[in-house]
């Protein structure tokens, strides 16, 4: 990904965690509360196999939907 994407994906990845604080449901593993930036940056990592700055280019409509999912998805 070129680096004015990923600069554009990273604010997105904020925003979008700003929106799931409080929103994600508790987990016994994480008795202070789970992190929600952490959680948006693992979920693409999961889906995709990467960092979201390693994800090409040409996928960036598919990162977006995917990013748009979990924020109106919290889990």
């Amino acid at each position: 990904m070129i680096p004015e994407n990923a600069k554009k994906i990273w604010k997105l990845i904020l925003s979008t965690g700003d929106e799931l604080k409080d929103a994600l449901p508790s987990h016994p593993n994480h008795p202070k509360g789970r992190n929600p930036y952490a959680h948006v940056s693992l979920e693409i990592k999961n889906k995709f196999g990467c960092s979201y700055k390693d994800i090409p280019d040409e996928k960036i409509p598919e990162l977006l939907t995917y990013i748009e999912f979990l924020k109106n998805h919290p889990s």
